[in-house]
C-alpha cells in the first residue's frame, strides 16, 4: 500500500509535492480516479489531489445505480444509452461482487403512463444495446407476486428488466487502490487553492497547482507548489470554480469565460429492510409530475429516491434534503405501497448529492443531458458532466484530449479491463456470511486476503443491519487514509446511512477498533465524535 493511505504518511508531502509530475487530476470522486487509473497503467507519473475525502461529493451521494439510462431512450440519446449499456456490461463481469446485476419492476396500471407497448418497445431496444434477449412482460398475478405490496388498484400486468447497482463510495476506492498498484498517488484533505503558469507571463497556459494540506495547516505556512505536464480538473459540479480562475488576468479576460454548469441535487431516502421489504427494485412514475422514481434493496436498506431540483446552496457544504423532497418522496411511497401505511418515523436516514449537469437552459431540470464535456481551456483540460456508468469512457476521452500537450507519450488508449483480476480462491473461513468473499473481493481485489487476516476475534461478523464485517472498519483505519470520522462511516463503510442515528449506539465497538488503528487520543477521538453527530444530524437525517 502507498504510504499517503496510512497513518503518518503525511510527514512525506513535502518531498512528494515538489517532484515534477505528468499529471496532476484535481477532484477525488468516480471521474477524477478513473482518469488517475487510467493514466498510471499508461506510464504517466499521476497525482490526484482531492479537497475533502475520496468521493466526499456526488460519488458517495449517487442513487448508486450503474444502469444504461432506459429513460435517455424516450428522450433521444441513444448513443449515451448504447455506451452506457456496454460499460454497465463490462462493470457487471470485471467487477463482481461490487458491481451487481438488480432486476426492477415496473407497473402497468390502466391510464397511466407509458403505456405497456411504448415501454415494451423501449426495453426490446435496451436489451438490443446489450445484446441481449429476456421476457418482460407479466401478467397481474405473476406481477403481483414478483412484486408484492405494490398497489394492485388498477394494476393490469407488469415490465420486469435488468440493470446493475453498486456501492459508489467503494467503488471510488476500489479504482484509486488500483490506480496506486500502477504506481499513482492519490492524497485526499489536499485544497488546490490556485493555479500556476507557464513562464513569467500572468496569462500563460497553466502547468501546476498551489495546494494546502487542509488537515495540518493553519494559514500561516505557504501552499505548496506542484508542477505537472498537464492538470485536469475533474471536480464534477465544483468545476466552473477553477474553469474561471484558468481564464482570469489572461489575455482572454476581456472575454471571460463563463460558468456552464447547473447544479442539480438528486435526494434520497433510506428506510429499514424490513419495513420496505422487496425482492426486486421497483421503478414507477411520480402521480405528481409523471418524474421516474425507484425503490430498491441496497446493501441491507431499502434506497428510495430520486428527485431532481436546482442546487441553488453553498456548494462548500454537504447538500441536504428539503421538507419538500422528503414530502416528495413519502407521496410516491403512499401511492405505491399504500398498505404499508409507511411514515417518516420510518426513515433511517437521508443523503443528498449534487449532479455535474450541463446547463442548455431548459425549464425542466430532468430535460437536461447527462453527457459528458471536456474543455481545454488555457492550459486547463475540466471534465465534468456523464455518469458513474461511464467512468472509463470519460477517463480514456480525457486522455485523448491532453495527448498533445505529452508529445513524447505514446499509449494505445483503447479501454483495458477495468479491474486487474482477483485470486479466484480464497482461503475457506467458515465464520465468513455467505456471499461474503464475493462481496469483499469485489471491494478489495488482490488485498482481500489481508483484510481477512487483519481480523480479529468475531469481527468477520456482519454489523448489524448492513452487508458490512467489523474487519472492514478496521482495515478502513488501518490502510485507507480515514482523517475524520465521517470518513469511517459515510465513505469507507456506509453506517451512517444503514443504522439509525448514524451508528452512534455501536459507537463504543466502532471506537475500541479503530481508535488504536488511527493512532488518535481519547481527546481527538471525542472531537471527532461530536463533529461527526452534529454532521449526520444536519445533513444525513430528516430535515427539522
Amino acid at each position: 500500500m502507498s504510504a499517503v493511505w496510512s497513518k503518518g504518511g503525511r510527514a512525506a508531502l513535502p518531498a512528494l509535492l515538489a517532484q515534477q509530475w505528468d499529471l496532476i487530476v484535481i477532484g477525488g470522486g468516480i471521474t477524477g480516479a478513473g482518469i488517475l487509473l487510467e493514466a498510471a497503467r499508461r506510464g504517466l507519473k499521476a497525482l490526484l489531489l482531492e479537497q475533502r475525502d475520496f468521493a466526499w461529493g456526488t460519488s458517495s451521494r449517487s442513487s448508486k445505480l450503474v444502469h444504461g439510462g432506459l429513460r435517455y431512450l424516450k428522450e433521444g440519446q441513444l448513443g449515451l444509452t448504447r455506451e452506457s449499456v456496454h460499460e454497465r456490461e463490462h462493470l457487471l463481469q470485471q467487477a463482481a461482487g461490487l458491481v451487481e446485476p438488480q432486476s426492477f419492476a415496473f407497473g402497468h396500471y390502466a391510464g397511466r403512463k407509458p403505456g405497456k407497448l411504448m415501454f415494451l418497445l423501449g426495453l426490446a431496444m435496451y436489451d438490443r444495446l446489450a445484446g441481449q434477449r429476456s421476457r418482460h412482460y407479466y401478467g397481474r398475478a405473476e406481477f403481483a407476486a414478483l412484486a408484492p405490496n405494490v398497489s394492485t388498484q388498477g394494476l393490469l400486468g407488469g415490465m420486469v428488466y435488468t440493470d446493475a447497482k453498486t456501492d459508489d463510495a467503494r467503488l471510488v476506492l476500489r479504482v484509486l487502490q488500483e490506480a496506486q498498484a500502477h504506481g499513482a498517488v492519490a492524497l485526499n484533505y489536499m485544497a488546490v487553492r490556485g493555479l500556476l503558469r507557464q513562464g513569467s507571463h500572468a496569462d500563460g497556459p497553466v502547468n501546476g497547482v498551489q495546494v494546502r494540506d487542509t488537515l495540518n495547516d493553519e494559514g500561516q505556512a505557504l501552499p505548496f507548489a506542484v508542477r505537472a505536464r498537464v492538470v485536469i480538473s475533474a471536480t464534477g459540479a465544483w468545476a466552473d470554480g477553477l474553469r474561471l480562475q484558468a481564464g482570469a488576468n489572461t489575455a482572454a479576460a476581456l472575454a471571460p469565460l463563463k460558468p456552464r454548469l447547473r447544479p442539480l441535487r438528486g435526494s434520497h431516502l433510506v428506510l429499514p429492510a424490513w419495513r420496505l421489504p422487496l425482492a426486486q427494485a421497483i421503478s414507477l412514475m411520480h402521480p405528481y409530475d409523471g418524474r421516474p422514481v425507484f425503490a430498491f434493496p441496497w446493501e441491507g436498506v431499502t434506497l428510495v429516491g430520486t428527485t431532481d431540483v436546482d442546487h441553488k446552496e453553498d456548494m462548500a457544504h454537504d447538500a441536504s434534503i428539503t421538507p419538500a423532497e422528503v414530502a416528495y418522496l413519502m407521496a410516491v411511497l403512499h401511492d405505491q405501497f399504500p398498505q404499508l401505511a409507511l411514515s417518516e418515523r420510518d426513515v433511517i436516514a437521508t443523503y443528498a448529492g449534487v449532479r455535474p449537469v450541463i446547463d442548455t437552459g431548459k425549464a425542466d431540470p430532468s430535460k437536461e443531458g447527462r453527457d459528458h464535456a471536456l474543455w481545454l481551456e488555457h492550459g486547463l483540460l475540466t471534465v465534468t458532466g456523464g455518469k458513474l456508468t461511464t467512468f472509463r469512457v470519460i477517463a480514456l476521452d480525457a486522455l485523448r484530449r491532453v495527448a498533445s500537450l505529452l508529445p513524447d507519450w505514446q499509449a494505445d488508449l483503447s479501454p483495458q479491463p477495468v479491474f486487474e483480476a482477483a485470486p479466484a480462491l480464497l482461503p475457506h473461513r467458515p465464520e465468513l456470511p455467505a456471499g461474503m468473499a464475493h462481496k469483499l473481493q469485489g471491494r478489495y481485489g488482490a488485498l482481500t486476503e489481508q483484510v481477512l487476516a487483519a481480523a480479529q476475534e468475531g469481527e468477520l461478523a456482519l454489523i448489524g443491519g448492513t452487508e458490512t464485517c467489523w474487519v472492514q472498519l478496521r482495515w478502513a483505519a488501518r490502510c485507507e487514509s480515514v482523517q475524520r470520522l465521517e470518513d469511517l462511516l459515510l465513505r469507507r463503510s456506509r453506517i451512517g446511512l444503514q443504522v439509525r442515528q448514524g451508528g452512534l449506539a455501536m459507537m463504543a465497538r466502532i471506537r475500541a477498533i479503530c481508535q488504536p488503528e488511527l493512532g488518535w487520543s481519547d481527546q481527538r477521538w471525542d472531537a471527532e465524535q461530536a463533529a461527526y453527530v452534529a454532521l449526520w444530524n444536519k445533513h444525513y437525517s430528516l430535515p427539522a
